[in-house]
């Protein structure tokens, strides 16, 4: 399993991914999901991939192909704003499907890959998507915020009471963190190294990425004050007064 997210925000895009591909108990191996398409002043493209890794390899690998064929192949490269980006992961998502899908049928392994796509490219604001394994999107907006694959539901009620389109880049980059932290607590399938990046809106380059490692200082120490403070706000919580009828 995994765990993706990606937060649209009036300052820019930030977009964090796990790299656990197997949660096997005598087989734990680790993949970078995110990939990076930049070319300065011009677009920050940034894929975050989930599912199955044989399909969601050959999609990314399709689409950097179609990207070296030249200027006349709809590509990432020129395609003219970001929904046109959307519809290349798709048709890419589609078409490896089409080829794998009946190969793999009655296997025990199915065609899965979804991703999670966000960027800006110039003469448009920055942008965020989530493609699905059948090939349709969805769009962020002001309404919803935030995106995310994998294992969401232990990440989404801390985005939830946090991020809005105004949050900081800095504050959504710490609450994007704690997320993550408290689903790795509850789901052994997700784990670390886990990829940032933190894009400033109209920047047209990638000037914030990080990698967390298992030891890193600042996760460690973001993760022990995140449970610290959880328990001294339960801690503060005002008891419950139950009535003399037991009602």
């Amino acid at each position: 399993m995994t765990y993706c997210v990606g937060v649209l925000l009036n300052a820019g895009v930030v977009l964090a991914s796990d790299s656990r591909t197997n949660a096997g108990v005598d087989n734990i191996a680790s993949f970078c999901k995110m990939t990076v398409f930049e070319r300065a002043q011009d677009r920050v493209l940034v894929l975050l991939s989930s599912g199955n890794l044989a399909g969601t390899q050959a999609v990314i690998s399709m689409l950097k192909q179609r990207g070296e064929v030249g200027p006349a192949t709809p590509s990432l490269w020129n395609a003219r704003t970001m929904f046109d980006v959307a519809m290349l992961v798709s048709d890419a998502v589609r078409d490896v499907e089409r080829r794998d899908a009946p190969f793999l049928e009655g296997a025990p392994v199915s065609f899965n890959a979804s991703f999670i796509l966000g960027g800006q490219i110039k003469g448009e604001p920055p942008r965020l998507f989530r493609v699905y394994a059948e090939g349709n999107f969805i769009e962020a907006g002001a309404d919803t915020p935030f995106l995310q694959t994998g294992e969401a539901k232990y990440g989404k009620p801390i985005l939830d009471r946090v991020i809005t389109p105004a949050t900081a880049l800095a504050d959504a980059t710490k609450c994007i963190l704690v997320s993550f932290d408290s689903t790795m607590r509850s789901n052994l399938t997700v784990g670390m190294p886990l990829d940032l990046v933190c894009y400033e809106r109209d920047s047209l380059e990638l000037r914030m990425r990080r990698r967390f490692e298992q030891s890193d200082p600042y996760f460690r120490m973001l993760s022990a004050e995140w449970s610290e403070g959880v328990r001294r706000v339960f801690r503060d919580l005002p008891g419950l007064e139950w009535s003399e009828s037991g009602r």
